[in-house]
C-alpha cells in the first residue's frame, strides 16, 4: 500500500458506497462503506429523493470508512466523487430544499419534452444539440423546468438556487457552491463550446444564470471543511475536495477508457457505449451526445433504457430454468435462427432515436416459439442497438483500426453467451474487464492525477480478463438481423 490515499465517494441511484484507494489505484483492503437506499417512486412516473435524506446517507458512508480506515484515515490525500447525473433540486434562500432530488428517471414532463420538440422543430433540435452535446429529453432539465412551469408554478416560484446532488452535499460541508463542467454538461443546459450556461436555453426556461453554480473544472478543489465536519473528520478538514463527475465519465477512466483508443461497454441495469476524446468536435453523430469528462476531456456516446434489466424481466416472467442452464443453451445455438425481432425498448428509448414513447416488440413468433428463443432474440436486440451506437461512433475512433472495446458491468459480465453475441454483432474483439469497483476506480485514478501523483489516469492500467473473438460468419447472419430490426423499427416508431 502506497500514500497518499485517495477517499471515492460513488453517489449513486441505489447507494452511496466510500472507499479508499492506495497510490497505485488498488482498494486499501477492508476500506469500504456502503449505504443501500431506493429513490421514491410514484405511479405517474415520479423518480425522487429526499435532499436531506440522501445527504444524511453520504455522512454516514464516510463515518463507516474512516472508523474502517483508523490510523490509515491519516494518509488521506484527497476526496474524490461521482454522482448519478442529470438531476436538480430547488432550495429557498435559507438553504432549505424546496423540492426533492428529480432525477434523470423522472419521467414526468413527457408531455414537455415533446413540447419542446414541437416548438423547436427539426432545425431548433439539431440546433440544441450542436449547441449542448444533448438531445431533448425527460432526463435533462430543459424539460424538467418546463413541467415545473406548467405543474407547480408557485412551487417554481419559492426557489432561489437551482444545484444538483452533488453540488447540494459539497455546499453543506463547504458553504460554498460549484458545479463541475462535468456535472453541468449532463443537464442539457452547459454550452459546450464556451463552457458557460446556454444563454438561448435560459432565455427560453423559468431559470436565470445566477440561479445556477458558478462553473469550475474538476481539478479546482474545495478545502476547509464548515467547523462542525471539521471537528468530526479531522483527517478530511484540510485536504482537497475535488468536485463531483458524472458517474459515466467516473466509470470510463476506471476502465481504462480514457482515450479515443479505447471504448467503453458498459451493460448493468441499463447499458451505455463510451469513448473519452477531444471535445472540440465541430458536428456530433445523429443521436449521440457529448458530455465532459473535465475542460479539456469529452465523452462522446449513448446510452440505453434496456440492458440487463430485460434479461432479468424474462428470466422472471419466462420462468427461465437456473442462469448455468440457459447459457449452455444459448452457447449452442446458432444467431438469429430463430426468426424472432425484437425491439427491446421496455422502458422507453434513449439513443439513439430518443423515443419517449418507443414500447418493447416482439415480431415473428409462432406456436413453435419457445422461451429460449425469445431470450436469445432479446439478447440480439440489444446488441443490435448498440451495433447503431457503434456505427455512429466509429468514425471519432483513432484511425488504423487501432482501438479496442473493453466490456464492464455485472449485467454482460456474467453472461458468457451474451459476450459472444456482442463480439458477433459488432465484428469486434470484445476484451472484459476483472476490475469489479470501475467506477469508485476512475475516481481514485482522476484523484491521483489532480494531485500530481500519475501524470494521466491511463497510467494505471485496469486487470484484464477473457477476449471474446467476433466469428466473420455469424456477423455477416447478425447484419442482416439488425436490418430487419431496423426495419422494423421505422414501421412502428417512425
Amino acid at each position: 500500500m502506497q500514500s497518499p490515499l485517495i477517499l471515492a465517494l460513488d453517489i449513486g441511484t441505489s447507494s452511496t458506497r466510500a472507499m479508499l484507494f492506495d497510490a497505485t489505484a488498488q482498494p486499501v483492503p477492508n476500506c469500504v462503506a456502503q449505504i443501500p437506499y431506493q429513490p421514491q417512486t410514484t405511479g405517474d412516473g415520479g423518480v425522487t429523493f429526499d435532499a436531506k435524506e440522501l445527504f444524511n446517507h453520504v455522512i454516514a458512508a464516510i463515518d463507516q470508512l474512516l472508523h474502517l480506515a483508523g490510523p490509515l484515515a491519516a494518509q488521506i490525500g484527497g476526496v474524490t466523487s461521482d454522482t448519478f447525473v442529470s438531476n436538480v433540486l430547488g432550495v429557498a434562500a435559507n438553504g432549505e430544499p424546496v423540492t426533492p432530488v428529480y432525477t434523470y428517471a423522472d419521467t414526468r414532463n413527457a408531455p414537455d419534452a415533446e413540447a419542446l420538440r414541437t416548438e423547436l422543430g427539426a432545425t431548433g433540435i439539431a440546433a440544441v444539440h450542436d449547441r449542448t452535446g444533448c438531445l431533448i429529453h425527460t432526463s435533462y432539465l430543459p424539460a424538467r423546468f418546463r413541467w415545473l412551469a406548467r405543474t407547480q408554478p408557485d412551487l417554481l416560484k419559492q426557489v432561489t438556487d437551482w444545484l444538483s446532488v452533488g453540488e447540494y452535499i459539497y455546499w453543506q460541508l463547504f458553504g460554498q457552491r460549484a458545479a463541475s463542467y462535468s456535472v453541468a454538461s449532463w443537464t442539457g443546459l452547459l454550452n459546450r463550446r464556451d463552457l458557460t450556461w446556454d444563454e438561448t436555453w435560459l432565455r427560453a426556461l423559468p431559470v436565470r444564470a445566477e440561479q445556477l453554480s458558478p462553473l469550475v473544472n474538476s481539478d479546482q478543489p474545495f478545502i476547509g471543511l464548515q467547523t462542525q465536519w471539521a471537528e468530526r473528520w479531522p483527517a478530511l478538514k484540510n485536504v482537497p475536495w475535488f468536485p463531483a463527475i458524472g458517474d459515466g465519465a467516473a466509470a470510463n477512466l476506471g476502465s481504462g477508457c480514457d482515450n479515443p483508443r479505447r471504448v467503453a461497454l458498459t451493460m448493468g441495469t441499463t447499458g451505455a457505449m463510451r469513448v473519452v476524446l477531444d471535445p472540440s468536435l465541430p458536428t456530433l453523430p445523429s443521436g449521440l451526445w457529448l458530455y465532459r469528462v473535465d475542460r479539456n476531456r469529452g465523452l462522446l456516446g449513448g446510452a440505453t433504457t434496456e440492458g440487463g434489466n430485460l434479461f432479468a424481466w424474462l428470466r422472471e416472467t419466462l420462468q427461465l430454468p437456473p442462469t448455468k442452464q440457459v447459457e449452455n443453451e444459448l452457447v449452442n445455438r446458432p444467431p438469429a435462427a430463430h426468426g424472432l425481432t425484437v425491439l427491446p425498448f421496455i422502458a422507453g428509448e434513449r439513443a439513439p432515436g430518443w423515443n419517449d414513447k418507443a414500447k418493447a416488440s416482439l415480431v415473428g413468433f409462432t406456436l413453435n416459439t419457445k422461451p429460449i428463443d425469445i431470450v436469445q432474440a432479446a439478447l440480439e436486440g440489444i446488441a443490435y442497438r448498440f451495433a447503431i451506437i457503434f456505427e455512429r461512433l466509429h468514425t471519432y475512433l483513432a484511425t488504423g483500426g487501432e482501438f479496442q472495446i473493453i466490456a464492464n458491468g455485472a449485467g454482460l459480465l456474467s453472461s458468457p453467451a451474451w459476450l459472444q453475441i456482442f463480439a458477433d454483432v459488432l465484428g469486434q474483439p470484445i476484451l472484459t474487464l476483472t476490475e469489479k469497483e470501475t467506477t469508485s476506480r476512475g475516481i481514485a485514478l482522476l484523484g491521483l492525477e489532480q494531485l500530481g501523483v500519475i501524470q494521466h489516469t491511463s497510467a494505471i492500467a485496469p486487470t484484464t480478463g477473457l477476449t471474446y473473438i467476433p466469428n466473420a460468419e455469424r456477423h455477416a447472419i447478425h447484419r442482416g438481423a439488425l436490418e430487419r430490426q431496423k426495419y422494423f423499427y421505422g414501421q412502428l416508431h417512425s
